[in-house]
């Protein structure tokens, strides 16, 4: 799957792009047809140690989910927004199937 990462008021690593890479690679196992993915990294100027937001949105054919978290790291938000793509791309697939049959 094709991953264009962005990282917006800082630069990213190639360590936390690769980390992106492998995991948005992992959505590939519930559901085939994803075309790409977009990942959006931000770090927000706030006091509070939740300050990393991570916005995925991912194209699928004639759809497209979005998922946004903001966590204390962005390998833990990257991980808790790719759980919950994980769900929805198994809900479609499920609805997929079901009209198929």
């Amino acid at each position: 799957m094709r991953v264009h990462a962005q990282s917006v008021n800082f630069n990213a690593d190639a360590k936390l792009i690769d980390f992106v890479q492998q995991r948005m690679d992992k959505l590939d196992l519930f559901y085939d047809r994803v075309i790409h993915s977009d990942v959006f990294m931000k770090v927000e100027n706030t006091s509070a140690k939740e300050n990393k937001v991570v916005e995925i949105k991912v194209h699928v054919p004639k759809d497209s989910f979005v998922v946004k978290k903001q966590c204390k790291s962005f390998e833990e938000a990257v991980d808790s927004a790719c759980s919950s793509l994980e769900r929805r791309l198994i809900k479609r697939k499920q609805k997929l199937k079901s009209k198929a049959v």
